[in-house]
């Protein structure tokens, strides 16, 4: 594919991912903090907590209406940008998208009719049940589609098929179950947990910074504050839980993560510090300046054990004998040997000649794994873009731990004291919400940057993953997918903010 093509079309995927996701993470935390509203209003009676559950309710319909637009979009680009993708890997990856359509998104869909209208024409208990659906539909649409990118980090429950050129399910479970997938769905729904806490949070002050609707806003802070700082903390476990299958199964990412490129025996992870431009595989250069370490953490995060050797890029691209780390020149006359194979095979296949056919089909076994290698140019091309890599890691990790800070304070003055008076740490609360979305974009980059240059892992580089089009039609179609997606957003912001002004008592 020409390099120009595939970059447009990367580009183009990635702004509709990266718009899509400042979405998806308010209505995944906000559809749970406000089935827990209704459910304290349902509890108590209170009818203050069901004018608080429908002023959330609202901003949730508000962003769950743009948000489905942009996933649409999303998962019609594999067919008309990524066609090779989707032929090679269709019948796996077109499983868990197939079952989030069918199962969670009708769920979700159908319930929120009754979420959002039912009000007084149903009882209180199948509104209720009708809220408690919609959030956990939304979460597992969230699953399913997490499901299949997960499959593309760590591709599981698959035969390769020569006579199609297909990648075939040969078991379902494994695809659901993937260690990896799991841990990228728990984090990724932390995210959003987190976003969905400060968004309450901040608003919250943002009411009380304007002296409106103060008992309502303080009850709403609570609420977000103790979901916030629970799921903030889940969030971290579930960080270690990524990094961990990260060690396992895509060890370039996570040198990347740390800009380490020399592996090490009890290594520690870079708290602060600048990466060197300069550093390239291979030299003497120190990679990271002014770097501060927490010793034993690289090698604890990744293998569970604090003696551990955490391979850097060095070793993944030019190998290490003593730690029995393969490079990547090998794997990649692996993977040519492989593409041969499956070339011979089809040649033998057209002349009908079994022997010849068996014996083709037995070496491309024997070098599936590295099948995708066999189409990158030079060792180097397994680095992902470490730069990119390791900045949003740490941005996000430090963001991370604010957030956990930011909650126990909040919570606490709510609490314990009259959290009016501390008028900072409510311009904090505010000001935090952009943060939120900063983290959880970050994460995804080092979820999908990180991974470069694959789009599966070692079975197919997006240089070959893309549509073979003009690119001059992906970027007609990028420029008017930025105009709609910011148009989009902006319609969003002005809608929210014109609902937040009406005020949680004003709309009801």
């Amino acid at each position: 594919m020409h390099t120009e093509l595939v970059d447009w079309s990367r580009a183009q995927f990635a702004l509709t991912a990266l718009y899509h996701f400042l979405f998806v993470p308010l209505t995944l935390g906000l559809s749970f903090i406000v089935a827990i509203m209704e459910t304290i209003y349902v509890k108590t009676g209170d009818a203050k907590w069901k004018t608080i559950t429908r002023f959330w309710m609202t901003l949730f319909a508000i962003n769950f209406a743009i948000g489905v637009a942009t996933g649409l979009i999303m998962e019609f680009e594999f067919g008309t940008n990524w066609a090779n993708y989707s032929w090679f890997v269709g019948d796996i990856f077109g499983a868990p998208l197939a079952v989030e359509g069918i199962l969670a998104f009708f769920m979700e869909s159908t319930f929120f009719a009754v979420m959002f209208f039912g009000w007084n024409k149903v009882s209180k208990g199948f509104h209720l049940v009708s809220t408690w659906l919609v959030a956990i539909g939304s979460n597992l649409s969230a699953l399913w589609i997490l499901i299949a990118n997960g499959w593309m980090q760590y591709p599981v429950g698959m035969e390769f098929n020569p006579d199609t050129v297909r990648n075939e399910m040969a078991s379902f479970w494994d695809v659901a179950l993937s260690p990896v997938a799991i841990a990228k769905f728990l984090h990724t729904i932390g995210s959003g947990y987190v976003i969905g806490g400060l968004f309450v949070i901040g608003i919250s002050a943002w009411m009380i910074l304007k002296g409106r609707d103060v008992i309502e806003a303080k009850r709403s802070m609570v609420v977000g504050a103790s979901f916030g700082l629970i799921v903030s903390i889940f969030l971290a476990v579930s960080g270690d839980e990524s990094a961990y299958q990260a060690a396992q199964h895509q060890p370039a990412k996570l040198a990347a993560m740390e800009g380490l490129y020399k592996g090490e025996e009890r290594a520690g992870i870079i708290a602060v510090g600048i990466l060197n431009p300069d550093k390239k595989i291979g030299d003497d250069l120190h990679p990271v300046y002014g770097d501060i370490e927490i010793p034993y953490a690289l090698s604890f995060l990744g293998y569970h054990d604090i003696n551990a050797f955490v391979p850097g890029l060095d070793d993944l691209v030019l190998g290490n004998e003593k730690y029995g780390i393969e490079g990547a020149a090998s794997k990649i006359e692996k993977g040519k040997i492989a593409i041969k194979a499956l070339e011979d095979y089809k040649e033998a296949k057209k002349a009908d000649d079994q022997t010849s056919m068996a014996e083709a089909r037995k070496l491309l076994d024997e070098y599936m794994p590295y099948f995708g290698y066999g189409f990158l140019e030079k060792p180097t091309d397994i680095v992902p873009p470490v730069a990119t890599t390791f900045y949003s890691f740490h941005i996000m990790v430090g963001l991370g731990m604010w957030f956990i800070i930011l909650f126990l304070i909040v919570l606490y003055l709510t609490m314990a004291n009259d959290i009016t008076r501390f008028r900072k740490i409510l311009w904090l609360a505010l000001l935090s919400i952009p943060l939120g979305y900063i983290a959880a974009e970050a994460g995804w980059i080092v979820a999908e940057v990180g991974r470069q240059p694959w789009a599966i892992q070692d079975l197919m580089p997006v240089g070959i993953a893309a549509t073979d089009i003009d690119a001059g039609n992906v970027q007609v179609s990028f420029w008017l997918f930025a105009l709609l997606f910011t148009a989009l957003l902006i319609a969003e912001i002005k809608i929210m903010l014109r609902q937040i002004a009406i005020g949680i008592k004003g709309g009801h």
